[in-house]
């Protein structure tokens, strides 16, 4: 499939979890296009991080602020993007409140701002996740599953991008994406390039993808979804 040449409209994005290393990649390719990204963190002192890639600060702690709260920040926003996470070192608690609640406290932010895109960074394996099992990955897969079923529920204009096995390497533009494309790696930097795409491509909204390293340049790739 063909794709326009045509620079798609600047958007306002807000993006939670903003000082992650996908988000950081997202914001300044965003940034870098044209677009107004804002990112979402925790603590102050990394609003000099966000600044070095193009996007804007805005701090709130996802994890005791109320729907009230988020939708002021995300009001008048063309999108919000969920890139926020426990992290690899945190504990059981974090999983259900950041990767599970802070996911829905998104959604229910949007809904109540009237922002109707909604782009959810995911994983693979949710399907596969142990119900019984209190290893913090499960409970981590368990997370992510929980607060996709919440989004793909709700009246959103929504996409859900599952990436494999993320590394540092550099980005190749080239991936596989669908419903079930096989475990594997992907780059960091190829996560952060789909979003991009996934943003700047509103027929992608419905959508639950699987992303992992393959063949196809980024922009055809969303584009065939």
């Amino acid at each position: 499939m063909s794709t326009s040449s045509t620079a798609p409209s600047p958007l306002d994005v807000v993006v939670a979890g903003g000082h992650g290393q996908i988000a950081l990649l997202l914001e300044q390719r965003l940034a870098d296009a044209g677009h107004r990204v804002r990112g979402i963190v925790r603590n102050p002192d990394h609003e000099v991080d966000l600044a070095r890639v193009g996007a804007e600060t805005v701090v709130l702690d996802l994890e005791k602020a109320g729907v009230d709260d988020l939708a002021d920040v995300v009001r008048g926003a063309d999108a919000v993007v969920f890139a926020a996470g426990g992290g690899p070192e945190s504990g059981v608690a974090r999983k259900e409140t950041v990767d599970k609640g802070a996911a829905i406290l998104l959604a229910e932010a949007a809904e109540a701002a009237g922002v109707r895109r909604y782009v959810m960074v995911s994983s693979m394996g949710t399907a596969q996740a142990d119900p019984d099992s209190d290893d913090v990955f499960q409970v981590y897969l368990r997370a992510k599953a929980a607060a996709d079923a919440d989004l793909r529920r709700r009246d959103l204009d929504w996409t859900i991008v599952r990436p494999g096995r993320l590394t540092d390497d550099p980005g190749t533009g080239s991936v596989a994406l669908g419903s079930d494309v096989g475990y594997g790696e992907i780059p960091r930097a190829d996560v952060a390039h789909v979003l991009a795409a996934v943003l700047e491509t509103p027929a992608s909204a419905g959508h639950v993808v699987e992303a992992v390293s393959g063949q196809n340049p980024v922009a055809e790739a969303v584009s065939a979804l």
